[in-house]
């Protein structure tokens, strides 16, 4: 199996197959509009603006699971993103990224690249400290553990990084630049 055997549908429901994106470096992140972190759609819309025409395609999938952050319909959402943060990359349907109904893109991330933590700082020990009270075998399982957790694919369609949304984007570009 590789990247480019899933497909996914789109936010106005039309399939999605990342067999188009063979030969780009793609940033696979799942979001929220209500999250704390959703102000890094700031700097992923950067990081599309500024590399795409080289080769980077972004691949938004809202999901709903932590926290119910992304109550809203497709629809909604992509306004949200593109009222508040100019978004022009691709917007997926809302799906799962954990569970029984996760999708199989997932599945297969995060069979390449599981959680190694959280890194260090406030927020670090802050999702820590939550997802501890949640569960608390977290380190020890591949499962996304909140929104905008990010995946680097690189051109051949290798899983090479796995982001948690702790993860200073700057870290997350220079990733991204070297693969570009």
């Amino acid at each position: 199996m590789s990247v480019y055997d899933y497909v996914l549908k789109s936010g106005t429901g039309e399939d999605v197959s990342l067999k188009d994106f063979a030969g780009k470096v793609l940033l696979i992140v799942n979001t929220a509009t209500g999250c704390g972190f959703t102000p890094q759609y700031k700097d992923i819309e950067a990081l599309y603006e500024k590399y795409h025409h080289q080769g980077l395609e972004v691949i938004d999938v809202p999901c709903n699971q932590f926290a119910g952050q992304a109550p809203e319909s497709d629809e909604e959402i992509h306004e949200f993103c593109q009222l508040h943060y100019n978004t022009e990359f691709p917007q997926m349907k809302k799906s799962d990224v954990n569970g029984e109904n996760e999708l199989p893109l997932f599945t297969y991330l995060k069979s390449q690249q599981g959680f190694k933590g959280f890194g260090k700082g406030p927020k670090a020990l802050a999702m820590s400290a939550m997802l501890k009270k949640i569960d608390k075998d977290y380190k020890n399982n591949p499962d996304i553990k909140w929104n905008f957790t990010k995946f680097l694919v690189d051109r051949e369609g290798n899983v090479v990084e796995r982001f948690e949304p702790t993860e200073d984007m700057k870290r997350v570009a220079e990733a991204v630049e070297k693969l570009i």
